[in-house]
């Protein structure tokens, strides 16, 4: 009887594939996680029982770093946010959204613009550049700016994030050369693509660097991977930081107060205002959510 310690690296058909050191293993879960309301997802750092002439099984999952619920995904250095610069067209309500998830999470937020070779995505990158997030720039069709990409996602977990039709996958031959993955074509009736990742697989693309390519989300999806109450989401992004202690009115939601500091940041150009636009859009959003379970 062997004990062993590895990480999830997919899950398919009920079967773990865990990777304890050079080799891969089939691995099946025990009936108690079940039973203690939880699930090995990919990521997990697990221990394994091995005993001769049997399947592996999972024993004990380590304590999480973090987690997202879609997809499951645990211990995540980097949430790599894939952004076309058109076809689909960036949504900043959505990118907004997802850095405040990732924020809340403590998770970093990396962007990778895509299909520059079609569009110019600096607008948009400087929005996010301003705020503090790290920005890169791919060019679909010759991979330019892959390298410089790929540096930056070396000795971490990674998550690839994005829209249906954005390039994830394009985008992933190029930074992890040594992984194959098949592309689709775009929809342009659509304006999306047909996405062939199904599950959440986590790829090796060097030592220590791993990459999980996860499934294309749509817009209406995109709830699925958390949310924020209402009075802390403005701590969430990451700007309005500096200002909310400075606030005169006890209790400010930072939406309709007039004399409010975040509001007068936005008007000075101290803040962007698309990303205020995103906040308050945001807050009517989860107070909705809020006043509807009391319901």
């Amino acid at each position: 009887m062997n004990e062993l310690t590895g990480r999830i690296t997919g899950i398919s058909g009920g079967l773990y594939s865990v990777e304890c050191g050079n080799e891969t293993l089939p691995a099946r879960s025990r009936g108690v996680f079940r039973q203690k309301g939880i699930k090995p997802v990919t990521g997990d750092f697990v221990t394994l029982l091995r005993e001769e002439n049997s399947q592996p099984v999972i024993t004990d999952i380590a304590e999480r770093k973090n987690y997202i619920i879609r997809p499951p995904l645990a211990n995540i250095d980097l949430a790599v946010l894939v952004v076309s610069s058109c076809e689909p067209k960036p949504n900043t309500l959505i990118l907004d959204k997802l850095t405040a998830i990732f924020e809340s999470k403590a998770i970093e937020t990396v962007f990778i613009f895509t299909k520059i070779d079609r569009a110019d995505a600096e607008a948009f990158s400087q929005i996010y550049q301003e705020v503090g997030y790290k920005t890169f720039s791919v060019d679909n069709t010759t991979g330019r700016g892959a390298e410089e990409a790929a540096n930056y996602l070396k000795g971490k977990t990674s998550a690839l994030i994005g829209n249906t039709g954005v390039g994830k996958s394009s985008l992933m031959n190029y930074i992890a050369p040594t992984v194959l993955h098949k592309t689709s074509e775009i929809s342009k009736k659509l304006g999306r693509g047909r996405h062939t990742t199904r599950e959440v697989k986590l790829y090796k693309a060097d030592r220590d660097t791993y990459i999980a390519d996860t499934p294309g989300f749509s817009t209406v999806e995109i709830s699925k991977y958390g949310a924020i109450p209402s009075r802390e989401l403005a701590e969430n992004f990451r700007e309005f930081g500096q200002f909310l202690n400075g606030c005169r009115f006890k209790d400010c939601v930072h939406v309709k107060e007039e004399g409010c500091v975040l509001r007068e940041a936005v008007k000075a150009g101290s803040i962007s205002s698309s990303r205020y636009d995103s906040y308050c859009r945001l807050f009517a959003e989860a107070v909705n959510e809020e006043n509807s379970r009391y319901k």
